[in-house]
C-alpha cells in the first residue's frame, strides 16, 4: 500500500512533536503543508524563504533522520517556498529548494521571478532630510543579550529575537510580539534587540517607546497642533519598539494613529517589535484591525524560569557586580523566588545591602532572616503533604497516582521515596504514614523505607534523586 505525502509527513510530524518544545512545534511545523510525494523524494511548502532557512539551521538533523525513517535511506526533502510579494506587482509566487541535510536532493527549479521596479522611480513617502536626525533610541545600554540568560522558559523567543536584530523588517516575524506576565525580562528582551540593532546596523534609525508615553505625546501633538510632526517622525523609524501594548485599552484614537503607523512601517519592510501582559487572543478593550495585525508575525511567550535557570540569573548578576556568594545562599534565594525575574534580583540586592549595613558575612542564616519580605512560607511545616507534592512534581506524575494502587515504576518510586522522606523529615507514625498514602499498612511503610534505603547504598543516579529533593526540603 503506497502512503500519501500527507500520510507520510504527518507520520514525520509525530516523531518531531516528541522530540521538540510545544512552542517551537507550534510555531516551525504547523504552519507547514505536504505538497507531493514522488519515489523517495517528499516535498513540503513553508511560508517564506526565512522559514526555510530556519528549519535549514535549527531542525535539519532532525528532519533528515525522520524522512529517512518514513522513506528509507534515500529518503529526501524539498521545500516549495512561498514568496510573499514580488517588487512590483504584489502577488505572491513559490520557488523549490532541497534540503541541505540531505545530500541535494534535488537542483532547484527556480520560478519566474517579476520584473524589478525602475529604480528612477522616487518613492513619495520619503520625508527629505528626516532621515539625517540624530534620533535618540531611548534604550539603556545595559539591556543586550549577553546579560540576558537563555533557557527553557525564554528560548523561542530570545532565538526570534536574535534572528530580528541580524535582519530587522527583513524576517517572517514582524510584528515581533514578546508576551508574558510582569518581572520575566520582556523590556530586557526587546531592548537587547534594539541595542543589538545598533551595534550591528549603526545606520538604522531605532525608537523605544512605552505605550504610556505613546500614548502622552499623541495627547500632547493632539493639543499643540502637531498631529503630522508626530506621525512623521514614527514612521521614519526603522524600527519601533513598543512596550506594554496592553496599556491601549480603551484609547480608541490613540489606536488609530498606532494603526495608520504600524500599516506604513509594515509595508515599508520596516521592524515592528510589541510586548504585552498577554497573548494577542487574551487581550481586551483594543480593536479587532489592531489585533489581527499583531497576529501577523510571531508571538512569543516568556514563561516563569526554572530552578536552574534562576541560579544561572544569579549567578550573572553576581558576576557583572564582581562579587560572591555561597552555593546554598544562591540556590536557597532561587528556590524560594520562583515567579519574578525582577524580585529574584531584587531580593539579592537587598541582601547585598543589609550584608554591608550590617557588615556581616552572608550565609543561609542571614538570607532567611534578611529576605522575609520577598520570600513566602520561610517557616513552612513540613507535611506529608507537602513532601508528597514536591516529589510529584520532581518526577512529574501525577499526585492522586502516588496513592492509588498502580505498580508502574515511576510511580511506585515516587511512593517509595514519599514514604521514605516522611518517615525520616515529620514525627508521624508508620501507621499514619501508610494511611496518607493510600490506606496502606505499616509494613509497606517499612518496605518502602528500607528499598529506598539500599537503593540510596548501591544506585548512585538515585542517591542523587533522594539528596536533590531532601535539599529542596530544608531550603523550605
Amino acid at each position: 500500500m503506497h502512503k500519501t505525502c500527507t500520510e507520510v509527513w504527518n507520520n514525520c510530524l509525530q516523531i518531531i512533536k516528541d522530540n521538540i518544545p510545544a512552542q517551537s512545534f507550534k510555531t516551525w511545523f504547523e504552519p507547514i503543508t505536504a505538497m507531493k510525494l514522488e519515489g523517495s523524494v517528499l516535498t513540503v511548502q513553508v511560508p517564506s524563504l526565512f522559514f526555510y532557512e530556519w528549519l535549514e539551521e535549527h531542525y535539519v538533523g532532525l528532519l533528515r533522520k525522520t524522512v529517512k525513517q518514513q522513506l528509507g535511506e534515500e529518503g529526501r526533502l524539498e521545500y516549495n517556498i512561498v514568496v510573499d510579494k514580488s517588487s512590483n506587482t504584489g502577488s505572491p509566487y513559490t520557488t523549490s529548494m532541497p534540503s541541505n541535510g540531505n545530500g541535494g536532493a534535488s537542483k532547484m527549479q527556480s520560478m519566474p521571478v517579476p520584473v524589478s521596479i525602475n529604480k528612477d522611480i522616487k518613492n513619495p513617502f520619503i520625508i527629505p532630510g528626516l532621515k539625517k536626525l540624530n534620533v535618540d533610541p531611548q534604550l539603556n545600554s545595559n539591556y543586550t543579550f549577553e546579560g540576558y540568560v537563555e533557557g527553557d522558559c525564554n528560548r523561542l523567543a530570545r532565538s526570534a529575537g536574535f534572528a530580528v536584530a541580524a535582519k530587522p523588517g527583513a524576517t517572517s516575524f514582524n510584528p515581533l510580539m514578546i508576551y508574558g506576565a510582569v518581572g520575566l525580562g520582556k523590556t530586557h528582551l526587546v531592548q537587547a534587540i534594539g541595542n543589538e540593532i545598533r551595534r550591528t546596523l549603526p545606520d538604522k534609525l531605532v525608537i523605544y517607546v512605552s505605550c504610556e508615553k505613546f500614548c502622552q505625546q499623541f495627547v500632547e501633538s493632539l493639543k499643540n497642533n502637531t498631529i503630522n510632526d508626530f506621525v512623521n517622525f514614527y514612521q521614519a523609524m526603522d524600527v519601533i519598539i513598543m512596550d506594554d501594548v496592553h496599556n491601549f485599552a480603551g484609547k480608541e484614537k490613540t489606536q488609530d494613529i498606532f494603526f495608520h503607523i504600524f500599516n506604513h512601517l509594515h509595508q515599508s519592510g520596516k521592524q515592528i517589535i510589541i510586548t504585552s501582559d498577554k497573548a494577542p487572543k487574551d487581550l481586551s478593550g483594543l480593536e479587532e484591525r489592531l489585533l489581527s495585525r499583531f497576529k501577523w508575525g510571531l508571538s512569543a511567550d516568556l514563561q516563569i524560569p526554572d530552578l536552574e535557570t534562576r541560579v544561572a540569573i544569579l549567578r550573572k548578576k553576581m558576576y557583572a557586580d564582581g562579587i560572591e556568594l555561597p552555593t546554598e545562599v544562591v540556590e536557597y534565594v532561587a528556590h524560594n523566588i520562583d515567579n519574578n525575574v525582577r524580585e529574584l534580583e531584587g531580593a539579592m540586592v537587598s541582601l547585598l545591602a543589609q550584608s554591608t549595613l550590617n557588615k556581616k558575612d552572608i550565609d543561609l542564616a542571614l538570607a532567611k532572616s534578611m529576605l522575609k519580605n520577598f520570600i513566602k512560607n520561610t517557616n513552612k511545616e513540613i507535611s506529608m503533604d507537602y513532601i508528597q507534592k514536591l516529589v510529584c512534581e520532581y518526577f512529574e506524575v501525577p499526585v492522586e497516582m502516588v496513592k492509588s494502587a498502580t505498580r508502574k515504576r515511576e510511580i511506585v518510586q515516587a511512593r517509595q521515596i514519599s514514604m521514605y522522606l516522611s518517615k525520616s523529615m515529620t514525627k508521624s507514625s508508620l501507621k499514619s504514614i501508610g494511611a496518607f498514602y493510600g490506606g496502606r499498612d505499616h509494613s509497606t511503610v517499612i518496605y518502602a523505607c528500607q528499598t529506598v534505603e539500599d537503593l540510596i547504598d548501591t544506585d548512585k543516579k538515585f542517591k542523587g534523586y533522594v539528596t536533590d529533593i531532601q535539599k529542596k526540603l530544608k531550603m523550605s
